[in-house]
């Protein structure tokens, strides 16, 4: 906890038709069902050794541990909106498939297409080819372009509409908990939907950040090489974008940190929306429920 009382680093992730919150030691996932009624799940987190908690490599775990946890906090918001009685914890197995379907969907969009589209383009245009910093950074703007597309195409989505409301209602509840607000829906409508250390903004740092460090790698390397040193270095920009993202957090009303956290807080309007009253009302009671976890851990 902070001087105030406050617990420090309260995260979330909007799910289907509701939140998972996350605090140092546990998480929780509430969800309301077709009849109106809200479900939750509570889970106390493994405490990690402090070399695992040293700057950079936080970064790589947080990372790993937000995908584990958002597909657990998924499949059980699944099971929930969807009314389904049978619902059945997803296995090891399970997980790590989805895991990796994931991951291997990311390093195709993210790392392969960017990287062999800039290929092409330097067949094209020799200079693209020929010289490095132009290279990295036509490989960078490509991969923030997909990223944009990505992003655009989802919230054309319909059912993304419900899951960017309630991603909006996650932000809200935690502006108003770190101010210091009661926790109460008058409270939170107030605030903002948009949040400086959101994972849309996390995201955008990381294709930033990906250019100064591709640039890196030497520009006479084949394409094998290039590629696979660009998977190897995706732990090292996770761990410096993670870093940056708290420094961003911590210093969020200072004019030159301001200036630089509104391109995430922009992005950020295509994949927040307004909520409404019930969907708030479901991101306190996820807020509420890890809370009330971290009291009980501290006794």
């Amino acid at each position: 906890m902070n001087k105030t009382g406050k617990i420090k680093n309260i995260g979330g992730q909007a799910v289907i038709e509701g939140v998972m919150m996350k605090s140092p030691k546990s998480w929780t996932v509430a969800v309301r069902d077709p009849k109106g009624s809200i479900h939750l799940k509570r889970e106390r987190l493994a405490q990690l050794p402090r070399v695992l908690k040293l700057p950079v490599i936080r970064g790589v775990l947080a990372l790993v541990q937000a995908i584990t946890l958002g597909i657990k906090a998924i499949e059980f918001s699944a099971n929930k909106a969807f009314d389904d009685d049978t619902e059945q914890e997803l296995g090891k197995w399970s997980i790590t498939l989805t895991i990796a379907v994931a991951i291997g969907l990311g390093i195709g969009l993210f790392i392969l297409l960017p990287l062999y589209a800039t290929k092409l383009l330097g067949i094209i245009v020799p200079a693209v080819a020929s010289n490095s910093i132009l290279f990295n950074l036509t490989d960078g703007l490509i991969r923030v372009g997909v990223f944009l597309l990505y992003i655009g195409l989802i919230g054309l989505w319909k059912d993304f509409a419900r899951i960017f409301e309630y991603h909006g209602a996650e932000h809200k509840v935690i502006h108003a908990y770190e101010n210091g607000m009661e926790l109460t829906l008058d409270n939170v409508l107030k605030y903002s939907p948009l949040h400086p250390r959101c994972g849309t903004s996390f995201l955008l740092i990381v294709m930033v950040v990906s250019i100064l460090v591709f640039s890196f790698i030497p520009q006479d390397w084949s394409f094998v090489y290039k590629f696979l040193s660009r998977l190897l270095l995706v732990p090292v920009i996770a761990g410096c974008s993670y870093e940056l993202l708290k420094l961003s957090s911590r210093f969020e009303h200072n004019p030159v940190m301001h200036m630089l956290i509104k391109p995430g807080l922009m992005l950020q309007r295509l994949t927040t929306r307004e909520p409404d009253e019930a969907e708030l009302e479901v991101a306190l009671k996820a807020l509420q429920e890890v809370l009330l976890l971290e009291e009980e851990h501290a006794r």
